[in-house]
């Protein structure tokens, strides 16, 4: 059975808990989010993705 978890999900749950459980200000999260959107914009963007792409494949054992 596979199970398909989105990894926007994922973060946002951590996030959430970062809040809830940490302290972690709202404002915080707010700012780092911005900062992701910032950062998709630049050069970097196409590096990013490859690397939490090749990152989710070796959790999920999906690269051969």
């Amino acid at each position: 059975m596979t199970v398909s978890l989105p990894l926007v999900l994922v973060l946002g749950v951590i996030a959430w808990a970062a809040v809830k459980f940490l302290g972690i200000r709202l404002w915080v999260v707010v700012v780092i989010a911005l900062f992701g959107f910032y950062l998709a914009d630049t050069f970097l963007a196409p590096a990013i993705d490859t690397g939490t792409r090749t990152g989710v494949e070796i959790v999920n054992g999906t690269n051969d």
